[in-house]
């Protein structure tokens, strides 16, 4: 019996919406990363990007555990010298938070252009309406 590859001809994708309330923000995006590389599908192949459509809403309602708004910094470089910037959690979750699921689920992508083509296919929400209604996504339960 030949193992089944997937070729783009071959791929169907659906659009799925995720309401991020109350959800821990690693957990939820280790579901959403594998649903966008398309783990959930019996037809996944490694090398091809075989994934779903997520849509994220009321990303400003996320948890986090432990210290990790004070403590966790994200880092940003202006490529000059001394152009370090710094930002806590909160200051990102005050600013944007749409930013934090994003940064979250994209390095739990592949890195390459296979990644960049899977980080496409997420949009995020800080609130609960959403601009894909066109597509008809159905409501996507995530389970821990």
């Amino acid at each position: 019996m030949k193992s089944f590859m997937a070729s783009p001809s071959t791929i169907e994708r659906k659009w799925y919406v995720v309401d991020a309330t109350g959800h821990t923000l690693g957990r939820l995006s280790s579901e959403i990363a594998s649903i966008l590389r398309g783990k959930n599908k019996p037809t996944y192949t490694p090398h091809i990007d075989t994934g779903d459509y997520v849509i994220v809403v009321n990303a400003d309602k996320i948890k986090v555990t432990g210290k990790k708004l004070e403590q966790k910094i994200y880092y940003n470089h202006s490529d000059y010298v001394g152009g370090m910037r710094e930002q806590t959690l909160q200051q990102k979750m005050d600013k944007k938070p749409e930013d934090v699921i994003y940064l979250a689920v994209k390095g739990m992508l592949p890195k390459g252009p296979l990644g960049r083509s899977m980080i496409k296919k997420l949009y995020v929400y800080a609130g609960p309406e959403h601009k894909q209604q066109a597509q008809k996504p159905e409501a996507l339960e995530i389970k821990y």
